[in-house]
C-alpha cells in the first residue's frame, strides 16, 4: 500500500536531550558521586549496552514513526547532549539499537547545549534540565522540562499530544489578570474581550506544525490527535474557541475543566505527553501521563 501523497510540509524539528530520551539516572549518579573520570570510564565500559528508554522515548518513537507514513519526512529529531562525543557513543549505539532515525547531534562536552537549538532551526526543545529549557524559551523556541513520570507506555498507535492553554498555546496576558486581580476580574476581562483573539504562546507554532502534518492525511485517517486541557470554564471558553478560529488552527478535543485536577482527564485522553506552565498541574499530570513543564509566564516569575 503506497503512502499518501502529501503537500509540501516544512519538517517539525525537535531537539531532545539525551537524559530525556534515555534513562541515564545510574550513570548520572556515578558522575555526581565519583566525578567525571569515573563517569567516562563507566560509559565507555558499557558503550555496547543499550540504555533503557527515558520519559520522552515513547513520544519520540511515535513522532519518528510519522516519517514511515508519508512520502515526505515531516519530523526531524536532533540529539543535544552535555556528553562528549567519546562518552556519547553509548547514546548513539542505543539510538541504533532501538532503530530510531536520529542522525544529527551536538555533544557539548559538559557545557549547556541549548545554544545549538536555533542553529538546528528547532521548533521544540525537550530536556530534563530546567535551566536549558528556560534559555530555549528566551530564544523564542517552545521548550519543556520533561518530568519523571509514572506513566505506562501507551499502546495505541495514534500520537496524542495535550496542551494547556494560557502561557502555553496562548500568551499569559489573561492568566496575569487572574493571578494579580482574581477570578472575577479574569472572567469579566474574558467576557469583554471574547471577540479579541489571544496572542500566541510559545507552543502555538508546534500546534500549527502538527496540524500541517495532520492535513497530509485523508480526513479521519490522521495518526495524530491534539487536545486542549485548560482550567478555564464557561463563559471564558468563548475567547479560546474564537482565538483558534482566528488562527485557522483546529484542535481535536477541548476540555474546559473549571479548576478540576487534570490528571485523570489526561489519562482518559491517553496522552503521550502533556505540556503545562504550572508546576501544580504538572505534578498532578505526571502521575498519569508523560509531562513537560513549560517554565514560562507569570506562574513562573
Amino acid at each position: 500500500m503506497s503512502k499518501p501523497a502529501a503537500p509540501k510540509i516544512d519538517p517539525l524539528v525537535i531537539a531532545i536531550s539525551s537524559r530525556a530520551l534515555f534513562d541515564l539516572a545510574e550513570s548520572h549518579r556515578v558522575y555526581e558521586e565519583e566525578g567525571l573520570d569515573a563517569y567516562q570510564a563507566y560509559q565507555i565500559a558499557r558503550e555496547d549496552k543499550p540504555l533503557k528508554p527515558g520519559d520522552a522515548f515513547s513520544l519520540v518513537k511515535k513522532l519518528l514513526h510519522l516519517n514511515d507514513l508519508l512520502d515526505e519526512s515531516p519530523v526531524e529529531v536532533i540529539l543535544l547532549s552535555r556528553n562528549s562525543a567519546d562518552t556519547g557513543l553509548r547514546i548513539f549505539n542505543s539510538i541504533k539499537h532501538y532503530d530510531l532515525d536520529i542522525s544529527r547531534a551536538a555533544f557539548s562536552g559538559g557545557d549547556s547545549p541549548y545554544r545549538y537549538i536555533s542553529a538546528f532551526n528547532s521548533h521544540l526543545f525537550l530536556s530534563t534540565d530546567g535551566y536549558d529549557v528556560r534559555q530555549a524559551l528566551e530564544l523564542g523556541v517552545a521548550a519543556a522540562t520533561i518530568l519523571q513520570s509514572n506513566k505506562q507506555v501507551a499502546q495505541q498507535e495514534t500520537l496524542k499530544i495535550a496542551f494547556d492553554g494560557d502561557a502555553v498555546l496562548f500568551s499569559d496576558d489573561s492568566e496575569r489578570i487572574f493571578k494579580n486581580k482574581g477570578l472575577e476580574a479574569f472572567s469579566q476581562n474574558e467576557l469583554k474581550s471574547a471577540n479579541e483573539p489571544l496572542s500566541g504562546g510559545p507552543f502555538k507554532q508546534v500546534l500549527a506544525a502538527l496540524q500541517q502534518i495532520q492535513m497530509a492525511f485523508p480526513r479521519g485517517k490522521s495518526p495524530i490527535r491534539t487536545c486542549l486541557v485548560t482550567a478555564r470554564a464557561a463563559p471564558a471558553h468563548e475567547r479560546v474557541v474564537k482565538t483558534l478560529r482566528h488562527w485557522n488552527i483546529r484542535i481535536d478535543e477541548s476540555l474546559f475543566l473549571g479548576g478540576l485536577k487534570k490528571g485523570e482527564f489526561l489519562e482518559a485522553f491517553d496522552a503521550d505527553v502533556f505540556f503545562d506552565d504550572q508546576q501544580e498541574h504538572c505534578d498532578s499530570a505526571r502521575n498519569h501521563v508523560a509531562t513537560g513543564h513549560v517554565p514560562h509566564g507569570v506562574a513562573n516569575e
